[in-house]
């Protein structure tokens, strides 16, 4: 038998797929037509997703390259059961039946793939960030639906790496939270506290960007000293160039780096010495949060930062690909509505 160009990679893949040839042909077929026409824009995702049976496919093959395995004890013998969509376990000590679903961010979602998939393409791709409102009316699912889903889908967009920033890193940090102007007269009062400087009232974040690299956004818990130069220390390596304003919380980290300093008073650029690149960062953060979240509250904030941290450092690529990087990230985490909503944090 002639085999297929896309097949001709390892003697391992052959084997798998041969396997799903003859165990399963329509799970077969489903796998060589998304390869060969897999959606390049939404209205083609909405289109190619609207199908149960590729959906159950393309999830299996994110999740499982190498092969079908169970989520409950790992093992590799499996049999697919067609008529619901679904897996059965053979080993004799689980016989467990499993979905594409389980061990991921939608684990005991009642919405359906084509939905969820749909979701992540839509978050993945816009710049400015999409509200659980156009999600509900796009969707067709509630609001309360939506904006879980959209809770679960940035804990996808989670990186996790623990590599450190090199080379040329800017350093800068932001508030965020509602102009004191734009609040009741209680709510202000509530709010906003001491003498009403930049970050009265207001939420602080950090931000490390490496220039043609990646950036990196956390809440602090204030700008002192010992807080900036902790966060320097922990994501930037010994002996970068760092570009900082003139902020004194800053001052005393020449030992370690090669630290300059721009003065915004007097100009913002000199040279290669500026924070226009993380500055760029804060300005879309920003536009995604006050022109399509509005409301963020504090305890959710670090969240929104994994959305748009995940958007711009992978801005290179195409819709397509922050979309499967998006949908490679969903297994092995987990978020119920109660950790959502019950905890003020879980950074």
């Amino acid at each position: 038998m002639k085999i297929p160009r896309l097949l001709r990679r390892s003697k391992a893949k052959i084997f798998i797929r041969a396997i799903i040839y003859l165990t399963h042909h329509a799970f077969y077929e489903i796998l060589l037509s998304m390869e060969k026409n897999f959606p390049k824009t939404l209205q083609e995702a909405i289109k190619f997703f609207s199908d149960k049976e590729t959906c159950n496919t393309f999830m299996a093959q994110m999740r499982w390259p190498e092969g079908v395995t169970c989520p409950y004890c790992e093992g590799k013998a499996v049999s697919y059961l067609s008529t619901r969509h679904k897996w059965k376990c053979m080993n004799k000590e689980c016989h467990k039946q499993f979905s594409v679903k389980v061990g991921t961010i939608m684990e005991d979602s009642p919405i359906g793939l084509d939905k969820w998939l749909a979701a992540i393409w839509l978050i993945a791709n816009a710049k400015n960030g999409i509200s659980s409102y156009e999600i509900h009316r796009a969707l067709g699912i509630t609001q309360k639906s939506a904006w879980f889903l959209l809770h679960r889908i940035r804990l996808a967009m989670q990186t996790g790496t623990f590599e450190k920033l090199s080379g040329q890193v800017e350093v800068d940090e932001t508030f965020i939270g509602g102009l004191a102007r734009n609040m009741h007269r209680s709510q202000r009062g509530r709010k906003i506290s001491g003498t009403g400087g930049s970050g009265s009232g207001k939420v602080a974040v950090m931000g490390l960007l490496e220039r043609d690299g990646k950036v990196r956004a956390k809440v602090i818990g204030n700008t002192k000293r010992e807080t900036l130069h902790g966060e320097v220390r922990s994501h930037v390596e010994s002996g970068s160039e760092l570009f900082t304003d003139k902020c004194s919380g800053y001052t005393g980290l020449q030992a370690e780096y090669i630290h300059q300093v721009i003065d915004h008073a007097e100009k913002y650029v000199d040279g290669q010495i500026h924070t226009n690149g993380i500055e760029n960062f804060w300005s879309l953060l920003k536009r995604g949060i006050k022109g399509t979240y509005v409301s963020v509250e504090p305890f959710h904030l670090f969240r929104y930062l994994d959305e748009q941290t995940f958007r711009f450092n992978t801005r290179k690529g195409k819709d397509a690909d922050r979309f499967i990087q998006t949908v490679k990230q969903v297994s092995g985490k987990r978020l119920t509505y109660e950790q959502l909503t019950g905890c003020l944090t879980d950074q």
